[in-house]
């Protein structure tokens, strides 16, 4: 196992890890819309989940790989109700085939979205 982080995304807030390489896979932890100062960015829904996608790219080009590698995610909502919008804004991040996925509302404590996620590592990376 090998521990990732990127000085542009936010350190982590507890016993965890940003990233682990295992097993030719990158495991990401629960990205939200932080910069690296852990201020929340953005006011509106659709620049949070663009802040946390940008959180989870910067760790996952630390580990060699992209978010277009995603395999599987994990997406927490503040409100069910920002599915749709959050799928749109997915598209700017992710390309088909889009990778497998749970979503579930959670209280999230004054930011909108958080997302984990699976991505595969290239060959050369595993």
């Amino acid at each position: 196992m090998q521990q990732i982080s990127s000085p542009t995304a936010p350190e982590p807030a507890g016993t965890y890890s940003s990233g682990i390489v295992s097993g030719g896979f990158l495991f990401l932890a629960g990205q939200g819309p932080f910069n690296t100062e852990t201020e929340i960015v953005g006011e509106s829904f659709a620049d949070q989940v663009r802040q946390t996608f940008a959180n989870l790219e910067a760790v996952a080009a630390a580990a060699g790989t992209s978010m277009t590698n995603a395999v599987r995610m994990g997406v927490y909502l503040n409100d069910l109700a920002d599915w749709a919008e959050f799928n749109e804004v997915s598209k700017e991040f992710l390309t088909t085939p889009y990778p497998a996925r749970t979503a579930v509302q959670a209280d999230l404590n004054g930011f909108l979205v958080e997302v984990d996620a699976i991505v595969a590592l290239p060959d050369d990376r595993s």
